[in-house]
């Protein structure tokens, strides 16, 4: 009897374990898509993304998801890798399209990781954290450009099918950064010529690029097909790993400039291009839904939607205020910003077997949690040196707490690498600039009680509109210390202390020195 108990159990957990299948993992990063120009979030914009709203009516909205930066580079290396980008070398701005690898090799990547669990990896987009092109330039500069780039057929080294990813697919940089060419795995694809000239020189708007950087263009290389293609090519792989765990990463191009939604998508909006290219960019959202629903692995399938930073101020910001659309929605500020909408962003969780359908999670979040929650996830344990700056967020998909979240201190930075601390409901923000870098919404109401550092409330003041620094001196200084512990560490979780990388050579990490007496 005994031994038939026995032997009984063994059975129910082999089953379970059998059954227990590993859930495919879809993570959708939009470029430049503020929170208010996705419906599900702005009931009152004035278009509607009906594919992120089906993934918010069968999954989980978060409200209170941020990025780790607000323009592309670093948000992009902090999902990579989980930590923050300013411990690199790179404190401040973005990378170019043969800028040097930001991501050292043999650092831990979601990709790596998901790859020792079993599954097949790929990346299909923007990739923009750099690798290394055979090249001539000078030691010193800080920025490989296509003039050093002799021969731009050789394969380059270091790029994402060497950080854990098995396929790669896309763009090296931003779609108005050259190489205008599409990369597979480690080349570059067409017939490429050099173009000279300055940015938005008579030659690139004659070969159809009228915002675009020269450098490297594939002959027949056209913005507007983008979307198309990395949609298609999408729907491709997966459908080519569909017995496999699969994750992969589609990381689009849009709507970041230039604005190029294709003549089905022009007018759709009717607030202008900027409107028309989300609609397009919700399009492409759509058709990955499509593929997981002909392939019949919706139910198991986790799929992310969230965007690298807000809306750019020369998408139109200010047409669109007068039309009644507001991009960062009820937040200050837009892409380059400290302020919300810099980089509190929409950040859609879909997954049927293992989230509630219309849940909504008001935890604080951030996209360095990703590396974290996958292996809590694929049940592995991080290395100490990887992802220093993650945070499961498991839990919250499951409807529960995240453990110490309401002790998380998060940090932002803007495009001049000035930083921004939240914990629980206080924001500090460090060397306030008065608008300066932010490249947008400059009109908006001033900050009452502006100070260089500043202190906000955010559960009664999202918008940021009052400085409570004055009232709460004591908490301002608690955030600073906190802030220059997080940095000095190296980490801002649990561990062993890690390192910060040096600024670029001749560079100096100016932007902590008001926090040097902290330190």
């Amino acid at each position: 009897m005994k031994i038939h108990q026995i032997m009984s159990g063994l059975v129910l957990v082999a089953t379970a374990v059998l059954g227990a299948q590993q859930p495919n993992i879809v993570y959708i990063l939009a470029d430049d898509m503020g929170p208010g120009d996705v419906s599900c979030y702005n009931a009152d914009g004035k278009f509607k993304t009906p594919n992120i709203d089906r993934m918010a009516r069968e999954g989980m909205q978060f409200m209170d998801a941020h990025t780790s930066s607000s323009v592309c580079t670093p948000t992009r290396y902090g999902i990579m890798t989980g930590r923050y980008s300013w411990r690199t070398w790179l404190k401040e701005g973005v990378l170019g399209g043969h800028s040097d690898p930001i991501i050292e090799q043999g650092r831990e990547t979601v990709a790596s990781l998901m790859k020792k669990d079993g599954y097949s990896t790929a990346l299909i987009g923007k990739w923009h954290l750099g690798m290394s092109w055979e090249n001539d330039a000078p030691a010193k500069a800080k920025r490989v450009t296509a003039k050093y780039v002799k021969n731009p057929k050789i394969p380059v080294k270091n790029g994402p099918t060497t950080l854990g990813f098995d396929y790669y697919f896309g763009l090296t940089s931003s779609l108005d950064h050259d190489p205008h060419a599409y990369m597979e795995n480690d080349q570059l694809l067409g017939e490429l010529f050099l173009t000279q000239g300055g940015k938005k020189s008579d030659e690139m708007k004659k070969l159809g690029f009228p915002t675009g950087r020269p450098g490297w263009v594939a002959k027949g290389f056209k913005n507007e097909n983008v979307l198309k293609d990395l949609a298609a090519k999408t729907d491709e792989w997966i459908t080519a790993h569909k017995e496999d765990p699969f994750f992969v990463c589609m990381t689009l191009t849009s709507p970041h400039n230039p604005i190029c939604p294709r003549p089905e998508f022009q007018g759709k909006s009717g607030i202008g291009p900027h409107g028309d290219f989300c609609i397009e960019t919700d399009w492409a959202v759509g058709e990955v839904l499509k593929t997981l629903d002909r392939l019949g692995l919706a139910e198991n399938t986790i799929v992310i939607f969230t965007s690298d930073n807000g809306t750019n101020g020369g998408a139109g910001i200010g047409e669109m205020q007068k039309l009644g659309h507001y991009s960062s929605w009820i937040y200050r500020g837009a892409k380059r910003s400290i302020f919300e909408g810099g980089h509190r962003m929409p950040f859609v969780v879909r997954w049927p077997e293992g989230i509630k359908a219309g849940s909504v999670d008001k935890q604080l979040i951030c996209t360095t949690d990703l590396i974290a929650t996958l292996a809590e996830l694929s049940g592995q344990k991080l290395a100490d040196k990887a992802g220093e700056d993650s945070v499961s967020f498991l839990p919250a998909m499951k409807g529960e707490a995240i453990p110490g979240e309401k002790d998380r201190l998060i940090v932002h930075h803007d495009s001049l690498g000035f930083y921004a601390a939240r914990k629980g409901k206080w924001k500090l923000i460090m060397d306030y600039t008065q608008g300066k870098g932010e490249g947008a919404m400059k009109k908006q109401e001033p900050i009452k009680d502006a100070t260089p550092t500043l202190l906000f409330d955010m559960d009664k003041d999202p918008g940021e509109t009052v400085n409570l620094i004055q009232q709460y001196p004591e908490m301002a200084e608690a955030l600073k210390k906190e802030l220059a512990m997080v940095i000095s560490n190296g980490r801002s979780t649990p561990g062993p202390k890690g390192v910060n990388d040096a600024p670029w050579p001749g560079e100096t990490w100016h932007q902590i020195d008001a926090l040097k007496e902290y330190m």
